[in-house]
């Protein structure tokens, strides 16, 4: 527990790596709930089809990806604060524009259907793009270096706490006297996303975080940080396991469907079941603010993946909600060690002056899989079943962990504490 006490609590003692926290939590909450309440939305008022839930992920991904690009070569141009401050402000705006589409005394996008939700979400990608190139990379400012693996691992727990709650109080309050609740999720959105506005805008500037070159396109730019990414097989292969791992294990954009088809239950239950993977993070950061993977991180990486797998392929083959529940708590909590390590790979690997672009990169991997990965789940979940689609997401991210360490053998032999 001294260990505990010397490092892991120590960096809550930098006052702006609190700010920063608080930001963090109150702005995943934020996006966690208003997600679970569009996909509730389109599922239960729309719908009903898995596809479509699918096509969140999808419409999210595209610009996403497309906008990645710009937003890493702005974040290593532009003060990052500044991003942050002007991301999160749409985000707000975003909120208040779901607010009044789903109040009934207003809802002037009402006859566009879920086409309107659809086109807020593509719209919130492109915010959320730049809100990924320059998050960790700003957190990266704030901290001194000896810090990196327990700020990263501070500020998973913080997103994974958030993501707990987000969708938990989605299912409460949009399912609350069994009537459709929409518009109370979107109004709480907007009273969350402000706090995390004003959490970041009272940490202190940092300025441009480099001497890039203004004149620099974006196109060499991003050239730059591809290469060093490929060039750097640790950071490759760790990008390569999360990238195909939440690729191919998307399970949590089912969650609507397994909670209706599979489990016969309501809204209410899935924003139980759509924590789980939250709360076995947090336990298991916890576990790893106490006992860090540093010196066998590479054999802790490439293990967790693999668990990732299996207990993906055990959720579908589920059909108790307890069961379930735990299942999906052992995919985040294993999907978190691999979390942890990519994060503190990426900040002791990456110049500062760089951390804009290959943050940007590994959120096309990253970012951008998720929704992708949201979108191969119903696609799949479409053709060949909702079961069967989830127990080939977990065989293939375990065929993933065994492609990566026969190609990078190295990675097992991974020690943090000498990069």
């Amino acid at each position: 527990m001294s260990f505990l006490k010397a490092e892991s609590i120590q960096i809550l003692a930098i006052k702006e790596f609190r700010l920063f926290v608080l930001a963090r939590f109150f702005l995943t909450l934020a996006i966690q709930m208003q997600f679970a309440t569009i996909s509730l939305q389109i599922y239960y008022e729309y719908t009903k089809e898995e596809l479509a839930l699918g096509m969140i992920g999808l419409a999210e991904a595209i610009p996403f990806i497309i906008a990645s690009f710009f937003s890493g070569h702005l974040a290593d141009l532009l003060p990052r604060k500044r991003i942050i401050l002007t991301a999160i402000f749409f985000l707000f705006s975003g909120a208040l524009v779901l607010y009044f589409n789903s109040e009934p005394v207003f809802s002037f996008l009402k006859s566009l259907g879920m086409f309107a939700l659809f086109a807020i979400v593509f719209i919130f990608g492109i915010i959320r793009s730049f809100l990924a190139s320059t998050m960790h990379p700003y957190m990266s400012q704030i901290v001194p270096r000896s810090m990196y693996t327990h700020s990263a691992t501070w500020n998973s727990t913080v997103w994974h706490i958030g993501s707990i709650l987000g969708p938990v109080l989605a299912g409460i309050i949009y399912a609350m006297n069994h009537q459709f609740n929409a518009n109370i999720c979107h109004a709480l959105e907007v009273i969350l996303f402000a706090f995390a506005f004003v959490f970041i805008a009272f940490i202190g500037n940092k300025g441009v975080p480099g001497n890039k070159d203004a004149k620099e396109s974006v196109v060499d730019s991003m050239k730059v940080g591809l290469r060093f990414v490929f060039k750097n097989k640790m950071v490759l292969s760790a990008l390569s396991l999360d990238l195909f791992a939440v690729l191919f294990g998307g399970a949590v954009a089912l969650i609507p469907a397994f909670t209706d088809k599979i489990l016969h239950l309501g809204p209410e239950a899935y924003g139980l079941l759509r924590t789980a993977p939250a709360v076995g993070a947090v336990i298991m950061a916890l576990i790893m603010v106490v006992r860090p993977p540093s010196k066998k991180a590479g054999i802790a990486l490439l293990w967790s993946v693999a668990a990732f797998g299996l207990f993906t392929i055990l959720f579908a083959i589920s059909t108790n909600y307890w069961i379930a529940f735990v299942c999906l708590a052992c995919t985040g909590a294993f999907d978190n060690v691999s979390v942890i390590v990519r994060h503190t790979i990426l900040q002791l690997s990456t110049p500062d002056n760089m951390r804009g672009r290959v943050s940007a990169i590994n959120s096309v991997f990253i970012g951008s899989s998720n929704e992708i990965g949201a979108f191969e789940s119903g696609a799949t979940a479409k053709l060949f079943g909702l079961v069967p689609s989830i127990i080939l997401g977990g065989v293939l991210t375990i065929a993933t962990v065994l492609g990566v360490n026969k190609l990078n053998p190295k990675l097992k032999k991974l020690d943090l504490t000498k990069l």
